[in-house]
């Protein structure tokens, strides 16, 4: 954690002046850093290069969006403090997540309490409805609806995965009786795609969806037919929501409208170009010409004034990530907590997956963000969660340590 808070302290000397407001705000940035590793339990062993490339990635992300606006970037650590903090609280429930498997069911009641919700509250901001207002606040409750689902999705199988793999493709009694409420993971990717119009977090959550079900089950017909079912999907929406066709036609031929659909995404690969292998250099570049850089293309950003290494940089950093989350899942006895550690690692590679490959034209753009470096509360909160529980997930105990009993 030292050496991360050292790097990201030199990436962070680096903003513009007045940008990040005053210092002293920084020092308990990174006391809240320190205080989340230092609490862990004395008698576990834990591998405390996730919270420190979660910190790490988090200043690269200050530092790129103090670049682009000094007033955002004052959000955003407010919004760091937050998720710090709230890291630090949930942990001693972290410790004990096993528990957590006993109420697979309210947490896909809080994932449809939390879709009505958007349904009824929600704001629409460039066609898609996500947000819920309060006041000057506004929060993205589909962050903890990926969340919740793969908290669901870890406890159902760790009871069912055995019948669900022994069962036969053409039995439709067996696999209606145990995927029925496997299914609601997909339904939710429908939901957010028909009523929420968000390609990117309905893509999301099935690919988690999918990743955990084959994980638990080696099945390949149900991985076919799920992605089938979601590319019709993603086809009748294109025919039928303007913002998301509108989202594939820059995609395919941006310079067909380069001052209106396409302006976003040539933009991007304009950016891209810029920077070259080793950048323009921080300051020096001209991230500001792209709508959304703080969002949606905060990654083109990046890679404009740090080049195509400093962006391989940071896909080099989600890797450890996603490769040490996976170790931890395969070291651990019981098969909820490997499935609740794939999950987690699935979602946040995923996520970094479909919006780089968004930024670089392998997909239509999405609109999520990238973990850690997008601005954005909602997105820096539950992906802070995320890395707490990924973190206490793969502790061991240490050689010696008497197991202590759990209450009944």
């Amino acid at each position: 954690m030292v050496v991360a808070l050292a790097i990201g302290g030199f990436a962070l000397s680096l903003a513009p002046r007045g940008s990040l407001g005053n210092p002293y705000g920084l020092y308990a940035l990174a006391a809240l850093a320190l205080i989340w590793v230092v609490r862990a339990p004395a008698d576990t062993r834990r591998d405390s290069v996730l919270p420190a490339l979660a910190v790490m990635l988090s200043a690269f992300g200050l530092t790129t969006i103090a670049r682009l606006s000094s007033d955002l970037a004052h959000k955003q650590e407010i919004w760091l403090a937050i998720s710090l903090a709230l890291a630090i609280v949930a942990g001693p429930a972290f410790d004990s997540f096993r528990r957590m498997s006993a109420y697979k069911y309210i947490w896909v009641l809080g994932a449809i309490v939390l879709f009505g919700l958007v349904a009824v509250f929600g704001q629409e901001v460039n066609g898609a409805k996500l947000w819920i207002p309060f006041g000057p606040v506004q929060y993205e409750p589909v962050e903890l609806i990926k969340l919740f689902i793969v908290f669901f999705m870890a406890a159902y199988l760790a009871e069912t995965a055995d019948v669900i793999a022994a069962a036969r493709w053409f039995s439709l009694r067996a696999n209606a009786k145990y995927l029925g409420p496997l299914f609601l993971g997909w339904g939710a990717s429908m939901a957010i795609l028909v009523f929420e119009r968000d390609i990117g977090m309905a893509a999301l959550l099935l690919a988690t969806f999918v990743a955990m079900l084959y994980v638990a089950t080696r099945r390949i017909d149900l991985i076919v037919g799920g992605a089938g079912l979601f590319g019709l999907a993603i086809y009748w929406a294109a025919g039928h929501y303007t913002y998301v066709g509108a989202r594939f036609a820059a995609w395919r031929n941006p310079f067909a409208d380069p001052l209106g659909h396409g302006y976003q995404a040539l933009q991007s690969l304009f950016s891209l170009a810029a920077g070259g292998l080793f950048g323009t250099g921080y300051g020096l570049g001209h991230p500001g010409f792209i709508p959304a850089a703080e969002t949606d293309l905060v990654y083109a950003a990046w890679s404009e004034e740090f080049g195509a290494l400093g962006g391989m940089m940071l896909l080099f950093a989600f890797f450890l990530i996603l490769w040490r989350s996976l170790l931890a899942a395969q070291r651990q006895p019981d098969i909820y907590a490997k499935l609740l550690a794939t999950g987690l690692a699935a979602t946040l590679g995923f996520q970094v997956f479909i919006i780089v490959g968004g930024v670089v034209g392998l997909f239509p753009l999405t609109g999520i963000t990238l973990p850690f470096i997008s601005y954005g509360g909602s997105s820096l909160v539950a992906n802070f969660l995320l890395i707490a529980l990924l973190w206490a997930v793969g502790s061991e105990r240490r050689p010696g340590t008497p197991v202590r009993e759990a209450p009944a």
